[in-house]
């Protein structure tokens, strides 16, 4: 059986809403700054290339990976789902397309923490959050890099079972809601905001304010965040910074697709151990060997000793 990704689809969508979005913050004075020009044509130059590359990663990974992936686990290898398992593959029952796009769920959130805990993928991801603006035009400025990896947090999927056109279908459901999620529009949703990642969530992911850093790293639904202990409620006595700590200062597309890989190399350079060079790599981002920078850990322990120690002298 075969199925068309609906972002096929959803990519008319997007532009006609960006328009929308941008027509209508243009013509009232409280969104009149959302978008910039110069900003807005980073993000298309970048989702353009995205675009361009995207019938090769999903050659890559619907063919070459997710395929194979498939197939060896049953029947190459002896049958491996069928004899250990008690099954050779899942079919397209509705409860499979559920247990699916709840596989893809995880997937994407381990796959988006990553990308946050790793400076090697940070390099690639950074480029989403390059911008200093929040707005459906963001949402398409995607690092042309990430595609080539993504599909190895997957691959457990249609190991287990699941056949590969239902992954591509759930993972195109997964954009299309990422994409929406990229409005200051939409207000708080009550009772869904219990289970589901909003737009107010999602404001709080792309904050550099170090209260939001790190955070809400879900798809569609927030419970992993709860889960692992990375959700972030959006506190509307603190006002949003957008953005990234060290941004590219750029508007040049190739500058603010490879800055910090430049960054990394850098830094690389500044010790001779090993140690360090394997880190500044592939340890998080802001960690460095000799205290000059810090991560976002030890930003917030550094924050709360000196709150304690203040309040300790005042005590004193």
């Amino acid at each position: 059986m075969d199925f068309t990704n609906p972002l096929i689809y959803g990519v008319p969508c997007f532009l006609g809403l960006i328009l929308v979005e941008l027509t209508y913050s243009k013509s009232h004075d409280e969104g009149k700054h959302l978008y910039e020009w110069k900003d807005l044509r980073s993000s298309f130059a970048m989702g353009l290339g995205s675009a361009i590359l995207s019938p090769l990663a999903k050659t890559i990974s619907a063919i070459l990976i997710f395929k194979v992936v498939y197939e060896i686990f049953n029947p190459l290898v002896e049958g491996v789902r069928t004899n250990i398992m008690g099954w050779e593959s899942f079919g397209y029952a509705w409860y499979f397309w559920v247990l699916c796009m709840l596989a893809d769920d995880l997937s994407y959130y381990w796959f988006h923490r990553e990308n946050h805990m790793v400076r090697f993928l940070w390099a690639a991801h950074i480029v989403h959050h390059s911008s200093d603006n929040f707005n459906l035009g963001t949402a398409i400025r995607n690092g042309w890099f990430t595609i080539f990896y993504k599909p190895l947090f997957y691959m457990w999927i249609p190991a287990l079972g699941f056949p590969v056109e239902m992954l591509i279908v759930c993972l195109g459901i997964e954009a299309l809601w990422q994409f929406q999620l990229h409005s200051q529009y939409i207000p708080k949703m009550g009772f869904l905001e219990r289970f589901l990642n909003t737009h107010t969530m999602h404001q709080v992911h792309h904050a550099r304010n170090i209260e939001y850093m790190d955070k809400n790293h879900g798809g569609i639904l927030n419970a992993f965040d709860r889960i692992f202990g990375t959700w972030k409620e959006l506190d509307e006595d603190i006002a949003i910074e957008y953005g990234v700590t060290k941004p590219p200062n750029s508007y040049n597309p190739y500058v603010i697709l490879t800055h910090e890989y430049k960054d990394i190399w850098k830094d690389m350079k500044r010790s001779d151990n090993w140690y360090h060079k394997f880190m500044y790599a592939f340890g998080p981002p802001g960690w460095s060997h000799d205290g000059s920078t810090l991560t976002t850990r030890q930003l917030r322990r550094k924050i709360r000793l000196d709150s304690e120690s203040g309040k300790n002298m005042v005590k004193a």
